[in-house]
Order: structure tokens, then sequence, then C-alpha cells
């Protein structure tokens, strides 16, 4: 059991005292002063592993199975006993300009905070850390670390934003660069972009409804006085996804002057592909009138006959060479 959870802690007076140990104890202890409550942080529990907590908080078993098996969508949910949030945070890898997400599950209660953590993008001993660092903040009990959470789930959603507004300024310069990359490369870069901004709505946009409710202030387990703190979660929230709608739209104007640019470049290899077949097309009919051995054909038995033919030749295809540079052929 001591494997998947990573720290356990009672918290008075918004000040964070010894190890609970037993976790029964600790809630019967945390609920009898009134002025305390248990925050069992986990990670990636097995079903066997959760068992234990879920019973000892009474847990919702819906809740626990959504806990469990992960890949939800960011949501929250009320049920008796426990207020159940998901939360989908994100992660931005540099070296391979990808988006990855986690999951972060957050039970309330009476006097009681369960997180439950898939995936590397949602490490919690910061918040935790900036929490017990801020009594006054502890004292409102359970709703503080659910506001924590959020709240530095959403400020990094803005961090990965910024990271990939760079990076998609850098591929809109490189699509409009004058030499235009390989083609094949650039489109494979915008699509790739795509499903990264894909992962990242997919983490976000879902999550405004929740954030609403809590700004409202209308849902049990949460302190009336953390309005405030949820408003301001949610107007960072909004400030991110309009971001990412921003670098979706962008996204899609780039790929629409990506093709727009290939267009353009099949059309001038279309138009100097004919211009020079057009010139070879002038040499290869006098050759080929010439060279069909007839006895009587004008000019056959005249001296100057092939250097006439020749310069006859040379002529029109430069002629035609001056035309189509003129007009942006060649």
């Amino acid at each position: 059991m001591r494997a998947v959870i990573v720290d356990s802690a009672i918290y008075r007076d918004g000040r964070r005292t010894d190890d609970p140990g037993d976790l029964s104890d600790a809630l019967a202890q945390a609920r009898a002063t009134g002025d305390a409550f248990l925050w069992v942080g986990l990670h990636e529990p097995t079903a066997a592993e959760f068992d234990h907590v879920s019973a000892e908080f009474a847990l919702h078993p819906l809740a626990v199975e959504d806990a469990l098996k992960a890949h939800q969508r960011p949501k929250l949910e009320v049920y008796d006993d426990s207020l159940f949030v998901v939360l989908k945070p994100v992660l931005y890898e540099p070296e391979s300009d990808r988006v990855s997400s986690g999951e972060l599950m957050v039970f309330i209660g009476d006097s009681f905070v369960v997180t439950v953590r898939h995936g590397e993008g949602a490490p919690l001993a910061a918040v935790r850390r900036r929490l017990e660092a801020d009594p006054e903040l502890l004292k409102h009990g359970p709703t503080s670390v659910l506001y924590a959470i959020s709240d530095a789930v959403v400020d990094h959603y803005l961090e990965v934003a910024a990271e990939l507004q760079v990076d998609l300024e850098e591929l809109e310069a490189d699509v409009f660069a004058p030499s235009g990359g390989g083609a094949g490369r650039t489109a494979e870069r915008i699509y790739t972009a795509k499903r990264q901004v894909l992962e990242f709505r997919r983490a976000s946009s879902p999550l405004a409804g929740p954030m609403a409710r809590l700004a409202t202030g209308a849902v049990p387990f949460v302190h009336e006085r953390s309005m405030p703190f949820f408003r301001d979660v949610q107007d960072h929230l909004l400030r991110a996804t309009e971001q990412v709608e921003g670098l979706d739209r962008l996204l899609s104007d780039v790929l629409s002057a990506h093709l727009a640019q290939m267009g353009v470049r099949q059309n001038d290899d279309m138009r100097k592909i004919s211009a020079w077949a057009a010139m070879a097309a002038v040499p290869t009919m006098v050759a080929g009138v010439y060279g069909m051995n007839f006895d009587h054909m004008p000019e056959l038995r005249w001296t100057w006959s092939y250097p006439a033919v020749v310069l006859l030749m040379a002529g029109v295809v430069t002629g035609l060479y001056r035309l189509f540079k003129r007009r942006g052929w060649m």
C-alpha cells in the first residue's frame, strides 16, 4: 500500500502535522477537531491497492472506476459523500515538440482530500510545497487543495501554449521562406502540430464547465469563500482556451498557404515544362520533315540548305525563349 501512496498528511489550522499512520484513525482524528483535514496522494494505483482507500473514505464506486481506468475527460461530479473532479495536465517536450497529457483525479469530502495521479505530466509535490508555505490558504480546508491543483494545471496550460506559439511561428516562417522547405516535410510538420494542438484542446476545453460551476459556488464540499479564487482560475483557463483556438486557426491558415504555394509551384513547373517542350518541338518538326528522304523536296539540292535550316531552327527557338522569358514562364 505504501508503494502507491506518494504522500499523506493531516493539516490542522493550515499547518502540516506528523505522518497520520493508519488512514482510518487519521480521518477520525481530522474530523474530531473540525479544523483539520487529511490529504492522501496516490500514483497509478491498481484496483486492489485502491480498495482500502476507497473503503476508508466511502468513495462512490463509479468515481472509483473512473479514477482507476483513467482516460477521462475533464469533469466535475457530485456524489452524496464526496466531490469528484478530473483534470488533465499537459506536458510539453521541447526535444520532440510534442504535447502529452496526464490525468489528475481529486476526491473532496468531509475533512479529506484524495488525489490520484496518472502519467508523469502531473506532479503534485510542488503544489503541496506551495500550499504548505501558505498556511492562510490551507486554512480553507480541502477546497484550498482543489484550488491549488486547478491553478497549477491551468497556469501550465498558458506556459505550454506559449511554447507552441513559438514553434508555430517558426513553422510559419519556414513555410513563407523563399525556399519553402521540402514540401512533404513541411506538410508533415503542419499535421504533427495539428495533432499536438488537438491534444491540448482535449485537455483544456472540457474544463471550462467544471471551473464555471466552482466559480459560482453552487457545489457542495467547497468553501463559500473560494469563489474569487476559482474565478481567477476560470479567467486563466479562458485565456488558455483562446490561445489554443488561435493556434488552431493559425495552423489552418499556414496549411492553406502551404497548399496554395504548392499549387503555384506546380503551375510554374508546368509552364516551364510546356515552354521547353514548345522550344523543342520546332527543331524536331523541321528535322522530321527533312528527314523523310523524299526525292523531290524544296531546297534539297541547294548548297546552303543545311546552314539555313539550322539558323532557322536556332532563330525560332531563340525567339520562343525570349517570349517565354518575358512572360515569366522561364
